[in-house]
């Protein structure tokens, strides 16, 4: 007889539907796989078998076909199990066929009949209720993720035989929903905080001025200065995530199989730091079956590169398009997948090889070809992209042993987040852009226009420092920054000067 079963699958970041249909008939004792499935969907014929034979049932005797439609979108992963499973005792009469038409089922099967987790359940979830289907199945692990679809029953199943005995209505199983809201507030604090961090004053307003508007931040300094200290805080005062960004992130989390059992959302803003000898493939994505890179993982967080020159310079290129677009797109023969990668890039590197240069306390071992070798490693139009270039230089002993505590995050934040309220109103029904770091040159013509003083300034400085076009841009959205932070609707002398200091290692590099 022929059942069918309603499931999905996961195509960049958004799922489409899938119909499973399982046609158990006479003939040679044999299950045949057709549409399109990968080596994890055809060796599902076996870890079914035996999962059925674990649960007492008994498997079909004849041919068995299982046809996942459509038809012409390969089909990857093991999440295809438990629905080929019920799909096989629908087709053997063991429950009823008409049970399994509106609920959406997935999950992977051990070979002893217990439901395993499996990735993209989000994305799965909201395709289904768009579905308009009457529940979903899942494995327990994935109850949480599933369960902040609002509108959509879910019901966690430990074993093929409770997913059988609840659709033959021997046994109830209670829907499970989770309150996005008390998900947030229980999960949104952190460990760190700014208070932590001695001295510095000058790099942590750098810092602030960056999250304000969205602007990538470059810290170079001598070692133990603070670099990645100050990096690591750097969420801590960004504007906490709204529903909307939290499912996005948390889907993206969720089909790189990033998300960590029973969590239902991705509640704090993404803190990314790969290692230096990350391939293209891992920053950016991709793989036989591509999957979300590092630059997807940090999308509405902050993606912080230590020790930059160390990374393959390829690698570094590679990122100049996303960092522009908020997007990056994997070809591939059989298809070319987007994810979204609007993130906040924050990179950290020594100022030469032994990381002394221009230190007080310690001397400079490097030749000027080594400085410049090492420095020749982070190319011009990287550096043009990074808004804010901060030194961080050797913190003093009266400020480590000072025993007052810095600034809170929690009252830098409130001034990050002011300042981004008026750029989301500046910026109502623009669909591209969200905050000063986005704008295009449109909108840097419209909202950053200078009067006679800023503009003599700003002259001034491109003249004399010879600063790129682009860098001529990074200076008007950062001062358009600092005058949000500061209230003023226009941009005044002093925003500029503290912009153009932002700038200042440009000149240094050239030099």
């Amino acid at each position: 007889m022929l059942a069918k079963v309603f499931s999905g699958a996961v195509y960049g970041v958004d799922a489409y539907p899938v119909e499973i249909e399982v046609n158990a008939g006479h003939g040679e004792p044999k299950t045949v796989v057709v549409g399109l499935p990968d080596t994890a969907v055809k060796e599902s014929s076996d870890r079914v078998w035996t999962a059925l034979l674990n649960s007492a049932f008994a498997p079909p005797m004849g041919r068995t076909t299982i046809n996942l439609a459509p038809a012409d979108i390969k089909k990857e992963g093991p999440s295809f199990d438990l629905p080929i499973a019920l799909g096989m005792l629908a087709a053997t009469e063991a429950i009823p066929r008409e049970s399994l038409g509106s609920y959406c089922v997935v999950g992977e099967l051990a070979l002893s009949g217990e439901v395993r987790r499996v990735r993209g359940v989000l994305p799965i979830a909201l395709m289904a209720r768009d579905q308009g289907c009457r529940g979903m199945l899942v494995p327990l692990d994935n109850t949480e993720e599933a369960g902040v679809v609002a509108g959509l029953p879910v019901y966690p199943v430990r074993t093929l035989r409770e997913a059988a005995d609840f659709l033959a209505g021997k046994i109830e199983l209670a829907p499970h929903a989770v309150n996005s809201r008390d998900f947030f507030v229980s999960h949104s604090m952190y460990e760190e905080d700014y208070c932590d961090v001695k001295g510095q004053e000058n790099a942590k307003r750098a810092v602030e001025v960056a999250v304000a508007g969205g602007h990538n931040l470059l810290a170079i300094g001598p070692p133990g200065t603070g670099k990645s200290m100050l990096a690591k805080r750097v969420p801590t005062i960004l504007p906490p995530l709204t529903l909307e960004e939290a499912l996005e992130t948390t889907k993206i989390h969720s089909i790189a199989g990033m998300l960590p059992p029973h969590q239902a959302l991705v509640a704090r803003r993404p803190f990314r730091t790969p290692h230096h000898t990350i391939s293209d493939a891992g920053l950016l994505g991709g793989g036989a079956h591509p999957m979300p890179g590092e630059v997807s993982l940090a999308h509405h967080g902050v993606l912080f590169l230590d020790e930059l020159p160390e990374f393959h310079r390829n690698v570094l290129e590679v990122m100049r398009q996303p960092l522009e677009d908020g997007t990056v797109t994997i070809s591939r023969a059989a298809a070319s997948l987007t994810f979204p990668c609007r993130f906040m890039l924050v990179g950290a590197m020594n100022p030469c090889p032994c990381g002394y240069y221009g230190d007080t306390k310690k001397d400079c071992r490097c030749s000027p070809q080594q400085i410049h070798r090492y420095r020749s490693k982070i190319s011009g139009p990287l550096l043009d992209r990074m808004d804010i270039q901060v030194e961080v230089p050797s913190v003093s002993y009266q400020d480590l042993a000072s025993l007052g505590k810095g600034e809170p995050s929690s009252v830098i934040r409130e001034r990050v987040v002011a300042a981004r309220k008026i750029q989301q109103e500046r910026f109502k029904g623009l669909k591209m852009v969200a905050c000063n770091a986005q704008m295009r040159s449109k909108e840097i013509q419209k909202y950053c226009g200078l009067a006679e003083g800023p503009q003599a300034l700003l002259k001034m400085a491109i003249t004399e420092l010879n600063f790129s076009a682009r860098a001529y841009d990074r200076i008007l959205k950062v001062a358009r920054t600092i005058a949000d932070l500061a209230a003023s609707e226009t941009i005044d002398e002093s925003h500029i000067s503290e912009a153009i200091q932002y700038r200042s290692l440009d000149r240094q590099w050239q030099g």
